[in-house]
């Protein structure tokens, strides 16, 4: 992964930043936490320009932001809330709890949409209930812009700053990253379980 990141920056630079940002928004498994402090550090080293990294970077971001949102819209909840009549046991999800979460990001669309885009495991899903309330558009890319630009600013000067060291940026933010994915893995399985049980009960 970080050899394929590398490549494709050295390769073709900020745009490259870019294209590596948007697939970690379409395929969480790529850490922006590794991609933007490494872009900071060649931006230090003058090799790219700091502000095309943090342009291309944020670009990336809400490209694939917005294509998850779009997703959500042209879903639609009903749809949705069939697909979780037939599946929602493996997605932990019952069709109340769609519904409340609509309801629930209906009170707090701007707030959830802002700082879910600095949350590892949420900032990529954040866009689909945005999309399935019909947040509209402009207020979506709006508050997506601006919490995917300050969380790029703020990783790619952690690299800049420490240039050669970036890395520590990533030992940093791996034990915390890895902490909120394993809780939200024993939450999912804890439910999964759970419901397994109540539907066997029923």
């Amino acid at each position: 992964m970080f050899d394929f990141i590398t490549n494709l920056i050295d390769t073709m630079g900020a745009f490259g930043v870019g294209v590596v940002m948007f697939l970690e928004n379409v395929f969480p498994p790529i850490p922006s936490e590794l991609v933007m402090p490494l872009a900071g550090f060649n931006a230090a080293q003058e090799s790219v320009s700091l502000l095309a990294v943090f342009v291309w970077g944020t670009v990336g971001t809400v490209l694939g932001a917005w294509l998850w949102y779009e997703a959500g819209r042209r879903v639609g909840l009903e749809r949705l809330q069939q697909f979780i009549g037939k599946y929602g046991i493996w997605l932990t999800l019952s069709q109340d709890d769609v519904q409340n979460a609509i309801d629930w990001f209906d009170r707090h669309d701007k707030a959830a949409t802002f700082f879910g885009r600095m949350i590892p495991g949420v900032r990529t899903m954040i866009s689909v209930p945005a999309g399935l309330a019909h947040m509209s558009m402009t207020r979506f890319m709006i508050y997506t812009t601006a919490g995917s630009a300050l969380w790029n600013m703020a990783l790619i000067a952690a690299g800049y700053l420490l240039q050669s060291q970036y890395d520590r940026v990533v030992d940093y933010l791996n034990p915390i990253t890895n902490l909120i994915l394993a809780a939200i893995a024993i939450t999912y399985l804890y439910r999964v379980a759970r419901q397994m049980i109540d539907r066997r009960n029923a």
